[in-house]
């Protein structure tokens, strides 16, 4: 049996996840807008990238010296999560995800600059399948972000630039989520006198589709050159609040038995008839970053603070139906992002990169939830550039992404049948391979 609704209630839970597993956040950052740059530990805050510069400190784009810069990149991140609990292991069946990126950039005046560009800073797949235990925190998430900052950078001086770009960022997210696990439902026909009946069995999901409307931010850079071979750097990313504009939500009965579909749509059956509102902040960033530079090598080191602090709960109203309003505990804290990066100019045709990020968690142990599988990471990269003509990239890079894990991680829910607190405890393991090919055209 199948239930159908237009609204805007659980795909609110979408918007959690865009925010939280993706858009700005250690979970599922995407590392990958730049395929030249992810070789070098996607380091940027102090390089003078040309077009790209839009992206890592608009300001690197003042000191553009062609006139047309252009650039392009596609990745494949392959991840694979694994969950521990009740003695048994479970692990995700993900798919691929293609986040991309295009760069442009023109010179106005030797010291003005102006471009504009798309990227997915946000995307993610992940399937921990229709019933596994935690089936009510998460089955499977299909979501994206996308990005147009069109840009401006100026060279108040020889040594120093600013740099400002709008960011309007809007989001799609396909949500499956289980609303009750066979085992709870089968301890509930057990008290009720009743036999059990669906073990592993999911007997009721939701399926949440929908999109984001536009968010708003600035970011914001600048840059120095302290010396010959030292340039410093600093980018900030205002916050800004992202919220759903419509969506659909399907309830999906795993039964056909009339009594226990009665006691089932009889609790969830508001659900799919309410609407929902919420919104929820992207959080600011701040990042300074220093390279030091000569003819055949570049070497950067950089830092990033994420203000996850402003993502403490989400609150949830339901319209006409208040007893379904849910306060949710985030409880996120500060994050840093450490990376650095070299580059080595080995010919006129060829420069190869390596590099390193460690990535920080901002989840709190006691509020982990599966559809964020965030454990401090480590990332080492490579990379290469091969110039078959002077003024044409052919880029290159490969990232490995191991999760440190997180044991006796848990996240407390609510039953929708009975009320009462739901906890999932398990032990999580991540890690990922990511691929990046790309293409840079200068004239």
């Amino acid at each position: 049996m199948r239930l159908k609704t237009t609204g805007r209630g659980l795909i609110i839970s979408g918007l959690a996840l865009l925010t939280s597993t993706a858009v700005m956040a250690e979970g599922y950052q995407v590392n990958t807008i730049s395929t030249r740059q992810l070789g070098m530990g996607h380091t940027g805050f102090a390089l003078k990238l040309g077009a790209e510069s839009q992206f890592f400190n608009p300001a690197g784009m003042a000191f553009q010296e062609k006139t047309i810069d252009l650039s392009a990149s596609v990745s494949a991140i392959s991840p694979k999560c694994t969950a521990i609990t009740g003695g048994r292991k479970y692990q995700t069946d993900n798919d691929i995800s293609t986040p991309f990126s295009v760069f442009g950039s023109f010179s106005i005046y030797d010291n003005l600059k102006a471009g504009i560009s798309i990227y997915t800073p946000a995307g993610s797949k992940i399937n921990w399948t229709d019933n596994w235990p935690g089936s009510t925190l998460n089955q499977s998430v299909d979501l994206a972000a996308f990005t147009v900052q069109p840009t401006v950078a100026w060279r108040i001086l020889p040594g120093l630039s600013v740099g400002a770009g709008l960011t309007m960022t809007w989001g799609t997210v396909d949500l499956h989520k289980g609303l009750i696990t066979g085992s709870q439902l089968d301890g509930l026909l057990t008290a009720m006198g009743g036999k059990p009946m669906f073990g592993d069995i999911t007997p009721a999901s939701a399926l949440l589709k929908g999109s984001t409307g536009i968010a708003y931010g600035v970011n914001l850079g600048a840059m120095y050159d302290i010396s010959r071979h030292v340039t410093a750097g600093v980018n900030f990313r205002t916050k800004s609040m992202l919220k759903v504009k419509a969506g659909t939500t399907e309830v999906n009965y795993g039964t056909s038995d009339p009594t226990i579909l009665g006691l089932l749509s009889s609790k969830l059956d508001g659900i799919s008839k309410t609407e929902f509102s919420a919104e929820m902040p992207v959080p600011a960033t701040l990042g300074f970053g220093a390279s030091w530079h000569n003819d055949r090598l570049v070497a950067d080191v950089e830092t990033q603070l994420t203000f996850w602090s402003a993502y403490k709960e989400l609150d949830i109203k339901f319209d006409g139906a208040p007893q379904f309003n849910q306060h949710l505990e985030k409880n996120y804290r500060n994050s840093w992002l450490i990376r650095g990066g070299v580059e080595w100019k080995a010919t006129e045709r060829f420069d190869l990169r390596a590099g390193m990020m460690i990535d920080f968690s901002p989840c709190d142990i006691d509020y982990y939830n599966p559809e964020t599988p965030g454990m401090t990471k480590i990332e080492p990269t490579v990379g290469f550039t091969f110039r078959p003509l002077p003024n044409l990239g052919i880029n290159a890079a490969f990232m490995y992404i191991a999760g440190m894990g997180v044991d006796n991680a848990s996240y407390t829910s609510t039953n929708v049948l009975t009320g009462q607190p739901d906890k999932f405890t398990a032990d999580y393991r991540l890690h990922a391979l990511v691929g990046s090919v790309g293409l840079s055209i200068a004239f």
